[in-house]
């Protein structure tokens, strides 16, 4: 088809035989096994002189996944797991699909005449070429075993497809050079990222689609009778308050220095990785590796920190920190103390542990000591707070994960007779509140009292909460261990 033609319809001229190329007929003399070839001939992505590039595509896969999933309602259930209806090439194809998958979502067959039915009554029979063309569907595989694996092939083609268009599209912003070069660089990283996550630009949805996936999840909570669904932080009144951290919410841990803040963080990362095997990270631009390696190991093994720093560990300490160690080890817990990480740069190093990893939980510690990283220089300190603080979100829902950004807070709590900090008391944006879905406040009254009847005690001061109830629970806080602990386990 000349690129004079109409493009409405492309399919609807001619047989079903006629739409595929040359090397894609039925009855053509080269091997099946040779038809997976990304889209090439002999001439690489070239069709022939005079031709553009073809897009990576695979027609015999596309319809040999629905000629599969017309013969067998297992071959449905295998191939939606694999693929969706716009990974297919040719409209018509996802088309067929998607009549399928709902003929199957309502429980009803789907087979040649059944889709021919539902097809009719859409107005698209002829659209995809007829009921006839169903029935070649079914001709053009011997058994519906094998569909899953032509579903691969055309994922595999579809993400090329979607590599092509953003390899396009950075190409585009390389030569407009529109904006700061660090903003150009992360929109060319987003773009490949959305391409491995399977994403695609047009990310509305109706309420319909939403509000299924909706009530799978309500279904899916209620189907584990109280079990956890997000990131388990390991103090039992936190996590039943909140049922663990979710992905994409942002949550703030502030207090003023030397409170534990960066002890608490670590509980959580602890939590998550050593406890529950969920790989976390942390990005440490206050401690070394080191530093944060000696605290997890007191944590574990309840060794008091200050005997390993200075030497004077017993034969007891010893074997309780061999004990721990294989544990601590293998945790899949990741830690970054690369002094001065802009937002690019920390955004960069998630989006790969993502990818290679399955990242589930992202610490900070802590925000006021990280760089926007931009060559353009904010007009305010608190300027740049809030755009580093508006980032954190937008990662954490980039990443479908949880991200803890510890805060300092204002002299505010010092300069009252209740030394409890409020949300006002953050320091340098009035942003990160506004940004945040879970702000915690911690507070230890015997940091300011040294004879406090509370002493060993700290309060979690849960101030905002977007999505459940706010409380204060209180924790206690065995500093010589550099941990905080549910209060039953003192």
């Amino acid at each position: 088809m000349s690129i004079s033609e109409p493009l409405d319809d492309p399919w609807a001229a001619d047989s079903p035989g006629d739409r595929l190329p040359a090397s894609r007929r039925r009855g053509s003399d080269s091997r099946r096994d040779d038809q997976h070839d990304r889209g090439r001939d002999s001439t690489g992505w070239d069709s022939g002189p005079g031709f553009e590039r073809v897009p990576p595509q695979d027609l015999d896969a596309e319809q040999s996944v629905l000629g599969g999933m017309l013969l067998s309602k297992d071959a449905i259930a295998d191939v939606v797991e694999i693929i969706k209806g716009h990974d297919f090439y040719r409209p018509a194809h996802e088309t067929v699909f998607q009549a399928i998958l709902d003929l199957y979502a309502k429980g009803e067959p789907a087979d040649p005449i059944t889709v021919a039915a539902e097809l009719v009554k859409r107005g698209e029979i002829t659209r995809v070429g007829g009921a006839s063309y169903l029935h070649t569907l079914v001709q053009s595989v011997p058994t519906a075993a094998n569909a899953s694996y032509y579903a691969e092939i055309v994922h595999e083609r579809a993400v090329l497809r979607r590599l092509v268009e953003a390899g396009t599209k950075i190409t585009q912003m390389g030569y407009a050079a529109d904006g700061d070069v660090d903003e150009i660089v992360n929109s060319a990283q987003a773009e490949i990222y959305a391409v491995t996550e399977q994403r695609t630009s047009e990310d509305y949805l109706p309420l319909g689609d939403i509000m299924e996936g909706a009530l799978d999840e309500i279904e899916a909570i209620g189907s584990r009778s109280g079990e956890m669904t997000g990131v388990p932080t390991g103090f039992t009144d936190f996590d039943s308050l909140t049922n663990g951290l979710h992905p994409g919410q942002m949550i703030v841990i502030a207090a003023r220095p030397a409170m534990g803040k960066s002890t608490l963080a670590l509980d959580f990362a602890r939590a998550a990785s050593i406890k529950n095997n969920l790989p976390s990270v942390i990005f440490s631009l206050e401690m070394g590796r080191n530093e944060i390696a000696m605290r997890l190991l007191s944590a574990e093994a309840r060794v008091a920190l200050h005997h390993m720093r200075s030497g004077t560990m017993t034969d007891e300490d010893w074997t309780r920190l061999a004990r721990r160690m294989p544990d601590v080890s293998q945790a899949p817990l990741y830690i970054d103390d690369s002094p001065n990480l802009s937002m690019m740069e920390i955004r960069a190093k998630c989006r790969r542990l993502k990818q290679r990893n399955d990242l589930k939980l992202v610490v900070i510690d802590y925000l006021q000591l990280m760089q926007s990283g931009g060559s353009k220089r904010a007009e305010s300190r608190q300027q740049e707070v809030s755009d580093m603080s508006r980032n954190l979100k937008l990662l954490a829902k980039e990443l479908e994960l949880p991200v803890i950004a510890l805060s300092q807070l204002n002299r505010g709590p010092e300069q009252r007779t209740d030394k409890k900090p409020m949300v006002s008391d953050l320091r340098e944006s009035g942003s990160i509140e506004q940004d945040a879905d879970m702000v915690i406040l911690l507070h230890r009254e015997d940091a300011y009292e040294k004879e406090s009847p509370r002493a060993g005690e700290a309060d979690l001061i849960v101030a905002k909460h977007r999505n459940g109830p706010t409380a204060t629970i209180t924790v206690a806080f065995q500093g010589h261990y550099s941990r905080f602990v549910d209060m039953a386990q003192t």
